[in-house]
């Protein structure tokens, strides 16, 4: 059982956004006031209640270490799983710059102060601006992130990662269907991260590998710009 139209969203965006959040001791000794925030509001269904009691045993029960390695294996490693959601659209473009910037000035209209560690567009930063919101509002504001959050959902899924399940309750919670969508294979993480060949060559930089024609340039000095009258440059 749960209400389709709660009058406040508060405690059960918070929490999901806390559950998202680095698994350190203090999270993980707050699992069951975490159930019980999710519970008070019932804005999520019984089903989804039952796989979140199961994320949340599941974090409680791994060996600390183990269970911040998953946090950063889940999440920091590969852009489809990223928590930044501006990564998912732009990358690391230029685009990125403005849309983060819009997205400040969205929680300064709001009359909201931005002082995080995080960058703005990082989820549980998001699920925390829209539990400060009417509910119609944080539902329209989460919606319009509904594909990033399917994309980010599926890449979860793949990885058979039970923060899936936090994914798919803060879509459920948004008024949005929960669906896998088709993701585009990222290249391995040593090829993004490959350093370039010191002495690979680049003939159009100037440089040439062994037995290929090195481009000359020709640069005007300042002693050349100087020269004495009567010589030429």
């Amino acid at each position: 059982m749960f209400k389709k139209n709660p009058t406040s969203l508060r405690l059960t965006l918070r929490a999901l956004g806390y559950l998202l959040s680095y698994p350190d001791a203090q999270l993980r000794s707050v699992m069951p006031q975490l159930i019980d925030a999710l519970q008070v509001e019932q804005a999520l269904t019984s089903e989804r209640m039952a796989e979140l009691e199961a994320v949340c045993q599941h974090l409680a029960a791994l060996d600390p270490l183990e269970a911040e390695a998953r946090y950063v294996d889940n999440f920091d490693r590969g852009r489809q799983t990223s928590l930044h959601l501006f990564e998912h659209v732009h990358g690391d473009s230029r685009d990125r710059g403005p849309a983060l910037i819009d997205l400040l000035q969205t929680y300064e209209k709001a009359g909201l102060k931005f002082d995080a560690e995080e960058l703005p567009d990082h989820l549980p930063v998001v699920l925390e601006f829209a539990s400060t919101q009417p509910p119609e509002v944080a539902k329209e504001f989460l919606g319009e992130m509904a594909h990033i959050l399917n994309a980010l959902f599926s890449a979860l899924v793949a990885r058979s990662s039970p923060y899936a399940s936090v994914i798919a309750a803060v879509l459920e919670v948004s008024g949005q269907r929960v669906q896998s969508v088709a993701l585009t294979p990222e290249p391995p993480m040593d090829e993004v991260w490959a350093e370039p060949e010191a002495f690979g060559g680049c003939s159009t930089q100037g440089q040439a590998k062994p037995e290929q024609p090195q481009p000359m340039h020709f640069v005007r000095t300042p002693r050349a710009e100087r020269a004495p009258e009567g010589v030429s440059v």
